[in-house]
């Protein structure tokens, strides 16, 4: 099925087409945002690469439906009625799309086919100009899978699985905040700062990246924890097994502010942070599973993409 896929103006509007599930489906997922109904030329873009991959996929005799978010989802994960007999996800859109889709389709073992519609691109491997090349090796089962890790953040009951990072900042502005890292539950150190990074692999390339945090091969199993503007001559990002488990608590800085931090995970769910209150970081038992099509090393992508060259 195609899942989020809408022909609306940005706040309304009909399913493009509604086809009925079947044992080999299909599911492509494309988020609106409130930004786009102010850029028509991008909405358009997206749309109408939408409309012709459905019909491509029609054509190929394979079956694929057009979800809407609204009536689709379970709070922020797709409704379970929704998930059988589906195969793969062909995800419409950038990195941060793919993010999105990842938590969309919660503990369903459902691997992502990522088609590039953003810039970077690190996590959507197939341009839009090869989208059909792409999706007749789909169909007949010519790619190989790429399993990434995740690691679960955790404030008190509340936990989120994360494909890219968890991330502590300060709330509010001009001022830095203290927090412990504590490793295993042994004191690491202490940073004051604008906040902490904790990234999986997947998300080193990312904001841990542009904080001056280290790249780690996709394929390890290894969390990186960097501090954001450390008012410090020392503190430099470390790589942790993933089997640690890191506990990040928010120290006291300023009497007259209750709320001292935010904790956001994957760029979303962002919870307030009190002094003495701590986030917990694992590996989380869930994988992302994406389809690739290509037999392109990392390193080879990443000189492409970010090697400036």
């Amino acid at each position: 099925w195609i899942w989020g896929y809408r022909e609306t103006d940005g706040i309304g509007g009909k399913d493009i087409y509604s086809g009925s599930k079947g044992a080999a489906e299909l599911v492509i997922k494309s988020y609106w945002h409130s930004f786009i109904k102010k850029m028509p030329n991008i909405k358009f873009g997206v749309a109408r690469a939408g409309n012709v991959i459905v019909a491509y996929i029609r054509e190929k005799g394979a079956q694929a439906v057009v979800v809407s978010d609204e009536q689709h989802y379970n709070g922020t994960t797709i409704k379970p009625e929704y998930m059988g007999g589906v195969e793969a996800v062909i995800v419409l859109g950038g990195d941060g799309t793919m993010l999105r889709a990842a938590h969309s389709i919660g503990t369903y073992d459902v691997p992502l086919m990522g088609v590039n519609l953003g810039t970077l691109g690190f996590l959507t491997e197939v341009e839009e100009s090869n989208a059909y090349k792409a999706i007749d090796r789909l169909l007949a089962d010519d790619y190989s899978i790429e399993k990434r890790m995740m690691i679960e953040g955790r404030k008190g009951e509340t936990s989120f699985s994360c494909l890219n990072d968890v991330v502590i900042t300060r709330a509010g502005f001009s001022r830095i905040i203290g927090l412990n890292i504590y490793v295993n539950e042994q004191l690491l150190d202490t940073y004051e700062a604008d906040g902490v990074i904790v990234a999986t692999p997947t998300g080193s390339t990312g904001y841990n990246l542009s904080a001056g945090g280290p790249i780690i091969s996709p394929k390890s199993k290894a969390v990186v924890v960097t501090p954001i503007s450390p008012h410090s001559l020392t503190s430099k990002s470390v790589v942790f097994d993933s089997a640690d488990r890191i506990r990040i608590e928010v120290v006291k800085k300023r009497r007259t502010q209750e709320t001292e931090a935010i904790v956001s995970f994957d760029g979303a769910d962002n919870i307030e942070l009190s002094a003495g209150e701590s986030v917990e970081v694992t590996c989380s038992k869930r994988e992302i599973r994406l389809i690739k099509m290509y037999d392109v090393s990392f390193y080879s992508v990443l000189r492409e993409k970010i090697g400036g060259a």
